[in-house]
C-alpha cells in the first residue's frame, strides 16, 4: 500500500507541475498517476531492498492527449527514489526518446520540483572506438573486418575512408566531439562507421590501452550516476540477453517503464530470432581457417596459440562436413518447394523432418565444440591482455582478440540456429517458427535457414518479469477489441497484474468523421480493388491540402502511384524515396508554405507519426490492416492455436487488426484542437461480421457509411 508520505510527495509534485505550467488537472492523467503509484507502492521488500511480495507489474492504456508520459514519471520517480531503485524508461522510437530528454524530464525537474538526474543510454555501436580506428589506419593494406556473409563485399580501405577515420580521430582528440555518432555534424557512411566502432565481442574493456578515454565507457560512467535512464527496447533486451546489469542497472534494482509497449513482443521475438546461410557459412569456415593460419604466420607460429588452433582442426572439419550434408539434404527436400530466386518455405507447425533434424544435431554438436575452443582462446587472450602470461605478449593479444571475437560471434549464431533446428519443441507448448528462404546473392543462390519464437511470453517471463523489481507497460494502444487478453498472452504478463484504460479527452464525434464510401470491389479481388483505389485517389487528391494515405503493401502503393499524373505526383512524398524523418520534415515545410502535401506510406507510417493541426486533416486507409497471410511466425502460431482447438482468426488475426486500425486512425487527432476526416476504402468493415467488432473498438468518431 502506498504510504502517506509518498502519496503526499506525488500529489505535491503534480500540483506544482500544473500550477507552474498553467494547466488544469486531466482526469485520465490523474487516474493513471494513482494507478501506477498504487501498484509500485504496494510492492513489499526486505531489509536488503529485495522485492518479496506484491503485484509488481502495471499495464495502462492511455489515449492520446491523456498526458501519460508525465503521469508515469510523476508516479514512478518518487517511489524509485524512496526505495533506492533506478528507473529505466524504454521507448520504441527515437522521437519519444527526444521528447523525454528535451521536454518531459526537464519539465519534471523545473515545473514539478523533482530532484532528478537523467540521461540517454545508447548501445556500444553508437560510440566511436579509438582502438579500432587506429588499428584500421595502421593496417591499411589488410582487411578491416570479416564479412558476416560472403555476399557482404570485403574491401580494402579507400583513401576517402582513411581520411574519414583520421577526421574522426582528430575531432575526438581535439574535444570538439564526444564520440557519440549522433553528435556528428556530418553523416558518416555505415561501412566506414563499422570500422570505427566495436561490440561486446571485440571490446577488450578495461584491458584496452584507450579505456580511460573511451567514449562508450565514459558514457557508461555517467549512466551509473543517473537516477533515470532513457533507453530503447532493443538496448534493454540486449542487456537482459547478457544476464542483466551488463549495460543498464541490474533488473532487481530497476523499475522499468515500457512506453510504446505494444512493440515489446515483436522486439523480443526479433531479438531471439536466428538465421544461417548454408553456402556462405561453408565458405566462411574455409576463410576463417585461412585467417587463423595467417594470424599464426604473422605471430611467428607462437607455440601456445598454435597448439590451441591445432585443436580446432577436427571440430572445424566435422562442422564443415555436417554443413555440406545439410546443404545437400536441404536442396533435395526443397527441390520442388522453392521456385524462383527468393522463394520461402515454412515447416508446418515448426516441425523439422527427422533426417534434417539429425544433420542439424550434428552441426550443433560440432559448432558447440568449436565455440568452446574459441571461448578458451578468448579467455587466454584476456589473461595475456592483463599481463598474466609471460609467454603471450600483450601486443599479440591486442591483435588477436578483436578478430577472435568476430569469429566467435559468427560461430555462436551457427550453433544457435542449428540447435533450434535439432531440438523438437515441447509437446503442447508454444512452438518455434522455422522456415527457409532461397537467397539470390552476388555468389549465386543460397539457402537461408531461419527460426523465431512465435511468442515473447516465455522469454520475458524468465528474463524480465521474474527478476525485475517492477515494470509499467503503457501505450495509447494496448487493448485489442477492448481487452488486454492478447497483450498478456503475447508478453507473458502474470495474470494477476492490474490493468486500466484511461480514455483520451478528445471529442471524437465532433472532431473527426469516419467515412466508408460506396465501392464496387473489396480486397478479396485485389486487382479490381487496386484499380478502384487509384480511381478514387485520382479524383480525391487534387482537393487535398494535408493527407496521409496508408497502403497495405509496396505493390499496392506502387501500382496506385503509377496511375497518378505528374501534376498529382508532384505533391506526393513516397515512403522509400526518402527517410521517414525527412518525409515528415518536407511535409511540414510544404504545409507551412501553404502548399498541398500528401504522404504515401505503409505500416510504419500508421504509428509514431505526429502531425497536429493543419499538418494532417485527412487519413485514408486503403485496406483493413490484417497481417500478411504467409508470415511464417504468424502462420506457425495460428497452426498451434488450431491444434489447441482454438480459433486463430478470432483470437489472433482480428485483435491484431483491431490494434493496427486504432493506431492508423489515431494519426488524425493529436491535440484537442485537431479535426478532420478518416476514410476507409474497405467495404468489409461494414459487410462482414467482424467489422462490428473492429468498429466497437475504435474511438466514437462521427460515422458516414455509404
Amino acid at each position: 500500500m502506498l504510504d502517506q508520505q509518498l502519496k503526499r510527495t506525488i500529489q505535491d509534485a503534480y500540483t506544482a507541475f500544473l500550477s507552474n505550467r498553467g494547466l488544469k488537472a486531466r482526469y485520465g492523467q490523474k487516474m493513471m498517476i494513482a494507478e501506477v503509484a498504487r501498484t509500485l507502492g504496494s510492492i513489499d521488500q526486505d531489509s536488503e531492498g529485495v522485492r518479496s511480495g506484491g503485484q509488481h507489474i502495471c499495464v495502462t492504456e492511455a489515449g492520446t492527449g491523456t498526458g501519460k508520459t508525465m503521469a508515469y514519471l510523476l508516479a514512478s520517480v518518487p517511489v524509485a527514489q524512496q526505495r533506492k531503485k533506478k528507473v529505466v524508461v524504454a521507448t520504441a522510437t527515437v522521437a519519444l526518446q527526444e521528447q523525454l530528454i528535451l521536454k518531459d524530464l526537464p519539465q519534471l525537474v523545473s515545473s514539478a520540483g523533482v530532484n532528478l538526474t537523467y540521461g540517454l543510454a545508447k548501445g556500444r555501436g553508437r560510440y566511436f572506438c579509438i582502438s579500432n580506428a587506429e588499428k584500421m589506419l595502421e593496417q591499411q593494406n589488410e582487411l578491416g573486418q570479416i564479412a558476416l556473409y560472403e555476399d557482404e563485399v570485403a574491401r580494402q580501405l579507400e583513401s576517402a575512408d582513411v581520411a574519414e577515420l583520421k577526421s574522426l580521430l582528430s575531432l575526438y582528440a581535439s574535444g570538439e566531439w564526444d564520440g557519440d555518432r549522433d553528435g556528428l555534424k556530418e553523416t558518416v557512411p555505415d561501412p566506414v562507421w563499422r570500422l570505427a566502432t566495436s561490440d561486446h565481442m571485440q571490446c577488450t574493456n578495461r584491458r584496452c590501452s584507450n579505456f580511460s578515454i573511451c567514449p562508450f565507457f565514459k558514457a557508461r560512467q555517467e549512466l551509473d550516476k543517473w537516477d533515470l535512464i532513457v533507453a530503447n527496447h532493443d538496448l534493454v533486451l540486449a542487456d537482459l540477453s547478457l544476464g542483466g546489469g551488463a549495460i543498464l542497472p541490474p533488473p532487481e534494482d530497476t523499475i522499468y517503464i515500457f512506453d510504446e509497449g505494444h512493440h515489446l513482443g515483436g522486439k523480443t521475438t526479433g531479438h531471439f530470432s536466428y538465421s544461417l546461410r548454408l553456402k556462405s557459412s561453408i565458405r566462411w569456415l574455409a576463410k576463417t581457417t585461412r585467417s587463423l593460419n595467417k594470424l599464426l604466420t604473422e605471430s611467428a607460429e607462437h607455440m601456445v596459440l598454435r597448439n590451441y588452433i591445432e585443436t580446432l582442426a577436427t571440430p572445424f572439419a566435422d562442422m564443415e562436413h555436417s554443413l555440406q550434408e545439410w546443404q545437400l539434404l536441404m536442396q533435395q527436400l526443397l527441390e520442388d518447394k522453392l521456385q524462383g530466386p527468393s522463394d520461402r518455405y515454412r515447416f508446418a507447425q515448426g516441425m523439422i523432418p527427422e533426417a534434417l533434424q539429425l544433420i542439424s544435431h550434428n552441426v550443433a554438436n560440432s559448432a558447440e565444440r568449436v565455440v568452446l575452443k574459441f571461448e578458451q582462446i578468448v579467455d587466454l587472450l584476456k589473461e595475456g591482455l592483463d599481463g598474466e602470461l609471460a609467454d603471450l605478449p600483450r601486443d599479440l593479444c591486442e591483435k588477436w582478440y578483436p578478430q577472435m571475437g568476430v569469429m566467435l560471434a559468427r560461430l555462436q549464431s551457427v550453433f544457435w540456429l542449428a540447435r533450434s533446428y535439432s531440438v523438437a519443441d515441447q509437446a503442447g507448448g508454444l512452438p518455434t517458427a522455422r522456415w527457409v528462404v532461397k537467397v539470390d546473392g552476388p555468389e549465386g543462390l543460397d539457402i537461408e535457414c531461419c527460426s523465431s519464437p512465435v511468442s515473447a511470453a516465455d522469454t520475458l517471463q524468465e528474463h524480465l518479469w521474474k527478476p525485475c523489481y517492477a515494470a509499467v507497460i503503457t501505450s495509447a494502444t494496448l487493448t485489442a477489441l477492448g481487452r488486454f487478453d492478447r497483450l498478456y498472452a503475447d508478453l507473458g504478463i502474470p495474470a494477476e497484474s492490474p490493468n486500466a484504460v484511461f480514455a483520451s479527452p478528445f471529442d471524437f464525434a465532433n472532431a473527426a468523421e469516419l467515412r466508408v464510401p460506396a465501392m464496387r470491389s473489396d480486397p478479396g479481388n485485389p486487382d479490381a480493388h487496386n484499380q478502384e483505389l487509384a480511381d478514387y485517389l485520382l479524383a480525391q487528391l487534387p482537393g487535398e491540402q494535408a493527407a496521409l494515405v496508408l497502403f497495405s503493401s509496396w505493390r499496392q502503393m506502387r501500382y496506385v502511384l503509377e496511375q497518378m499524373p505528374d501534376k498529382i505526383v508532384a505533391d506526393i512524398l513516397v515512403q522509400g524515396d526518402l527517410a521517414k524523418h525527412e518525409i515528415l520534415r518536407q511535409h511540414r515545410q510544404r504545409i507551412d508554405e501553404q502548399k498541398p502535401s500528401v504522404i504515401f506510406g505503409l505500416a510504419s507510417f500508421a504509428e509514431g507519426v505526429d502531425l497536429p493541426g493543419s499538418y494532417l486533416t485527412h487519413v485514408i486507409i486503403t485496406k483493413l490492416p490484417f497481417g500478411v497471410p504467409d508470415d511464417p511466425v504468424d502462420a506457425t502460431y495460428s497452426e498451434w492455436l488450431e491444434s489447441q482447438g482454438r480459433n486463430p482468426f478470432q483470437e489472433w488475426v482480428i485483435p491484431l487488426a483491431s490494434m493496427r486500425l486504432t493506431q492508423a486512425t489515431g494519426r488524425l487527432l493529436r491535440t484537442e484542437q485537431d479535426e478532420g476526416r478518416i476514410t476507409l476504402l474497405d467495404r468489409r468493415f461494414i459487410t462482414r461480421r467482424y467489422g462490428k467488432q473492429l468498429l466497437a473498438a475504435l474511438p466514437p468518431y462521427r460515422r458516414n457509411f455509404s
